[in-house]
């Protein structure tokens, strides 16, 4: 139980520390640094013994938030990560990603800053890390069922974890030639560096889980021969298809999406060589969208030295605080300063992108105007354009669903109006054996969903081969009726 006085213990809430911005510029580690333990400890402490914690309805893989809490509070790491692991296979991945829909439940939070949970998450998991704690756990038996699950990103990664624990022979198939999907080449190592996913995948690995890195499903193997070859298959390749911008001047060489830039830059930084990179050295640098991925385009450009980087968004700055219509304990909607923007550029808001300006099919400005509301539409305002030197342009302006070549075709999985594979109450497609997890089924979200949504389908999956589960099962999917399991 946690101290029920520790939160007026302890009033203030205090963060991990960063490093300072020209020194974290100049390199490509992390930005945050680790917490002074006594620090953490206190502020697990104000962890109240609130009765409902609202932080489990907050995270989407129900987190035992309040038990991890306590036992950080009383010092008992080992026991902690025992807690932290029964809902979360990847408590180091989220605890650098997850925008921490939990923290915006904290019961705490509606009178006081919130409980800091998820750096108390990835100080639990590095302590365990650090003291040997976190070993393989392979299956006392084998099922003699095989899956394979193609994607290996967090839900994939997660729903593989998952099934291999439960005896059954699990084959990770990845088109990228290393491991780890987004989680590799689409988060910039000074959010995540990459031992952190190797040390997880070696981890895997000694549990019997099987990687098959260089493998386009689709092309180099059929989705068909994947069918006669496994007793299941799970969908998890995420969605990838990015949002286009339609407008004049889309052609010029200088407009990228954003996705194409940040793996590039992770590829270097990873050691590969790069041919043609593109490279923000020197150059004016636009970026549209404010998202997470603008964000990682932002800190990148800074790192690459850029001349000058400016975020245009197209509606309106986020407020500070909660809007009357996001009250506690939704997750809202605010202005944010991330450890990118700390770093320097611009944030324009109510920026429309009108045209993208060259010389001789190069890129050289961007026009754009305020932004307007038209019969709830939102158009550029008349007579307000102006142009603003930009030798790239990055679009990060979210994605449609998953690339549909092959499964349309070579499964007869059906598309719902979203663009994201339909599946059923139990995360199969229309094709028995079949199923989907992840951002493919769900569309973009977070990286606690695809985790969440990954154990599920696994659940589900082990249900389909062995007629019962003792996998749990946190989450339904999206925009179906029938719960899981």
């Amino acid at each position: 139980m946690a101290d029920p006085r520790g939160f007026l213990k302890v009033r203030e809430r205090v963060t991990q520390p960063r490093r300072p911005v020209p020194v974290r510029i100049m390199d490509w580690k992390e930005v945050y640094e680790a917490q002074e333990k006594g620090v953490l400890r206190s502020q697990a402490g104000r962890c109240m013994d609130c009765g409902v914690p609202f932080c489990h309805q907050g995270c989407p893989l129900g987190n035992l938030i309040p038990e991890w809490n306590d036992l950080i509070r009383r010092d008992k790491g080992e026991e902690a990560v025992e807690r932290l692991h029964a809902t979360n296979n990847f408590p180091e991945f989220t605890g650098r990603l997850c925008p921490a829909p939990c923290e915006s439940s904290c019961v705490l939070g509606i009178n006081q800053p919130a409980v800091t949970i998820k750096q108390v998450e990835v100080s639990i998991i590095e302590q365990a890390f650090d003291h040997d704690w976190v070993k393989p756990l392979p299956p006392a038996r084998l099922t003699g069922k095989t899956v394979a699950v193609i994607g290996s990103g967090p839900a994939g990664l997660a729903a593989a974890q998952q099934l291999t624990r439960a005896g059954h022979t699990v084959a990770v198939y990845e088109r990228d030639d290393r491991i780890g999907g987004l989680l590799r080449y689409g988060i910039p190592d000074f959010k995540m560096e990459k031992h952190y996913l190797d040390r997880r995948i070696k981890q895997m690995t000694g549990e019997g889980t099987r990687f098959r890195p260089g493998v386009e499903v689709g092309t180099d193997v059929s989705w068909e021969q994947l069918r006669r070859r496994y007793d299941a298959v799970v969908i998890a390749t995420g969605s990838t298809v990015p949002r286009d911008l339609d407008i004049p001047g889309r052609e010029l060489t200088g407009v990228h999406f954003a996705m194409d830039y940040l793996v590039q830059a992770n590829r270097v930084v990873a050691g590969d060589a790069v041919a043609d990179q593109i490279d923000a050295v020197g150059k004016h640098v636009v970026i549209l969208g404010g998202g997470d991925t603008g964000a990682d385009c932002l800190g990148t450009a800074h790192r690459q030295q850029a001349a000058s980087v400016t975020t245009l968004a197209i509606g309106q700055q986020p407020p500070l605080e909660r809007a009357a219509h996001q009250p506690w304990p939704t997750f809202p909607t605010l202005f944010e300063v991330a450890a990118a923007h700390e770093e320097g550029g611009e944030r324009t808001y109510l920026a429309s992108t009108v045209e993208f300006v060259g010389t001789d099919g190069v890129l050289t400005a961007i026009k754009i105007a305020e932004t307007e509301f038209v019969n709830g539409r939102r158009v550029p305002k008349a007579g307000t354009e102006r142009e603003i030197p930009a030798d790239l342009v990055f679009l990060s302006l979210g994605y449609t669903g998953p690339e549909p070549a092959g499964i349309t075709e070579q499964i007869k999985a059906e598309f719902d109006r979203r663009g994201n594979v339909v599946r059923d109450g139990y995360y199969m497609t229309g094709t028995e054996g079949v199923f989907v997890a992840g951002d493919a089924g769900r569309g973009q979200s977070l990286i606690v969903w695809a985790i969440a949504e990954g154990r599920s389908c696994a659940a589900a999956v082990d249900q389909f081969l062995c007629g019962q589960t003792l996998l749990p099962a946190p989450v339904a999917p999206t925009d179906v009726a029938v719960s899981v399991l």
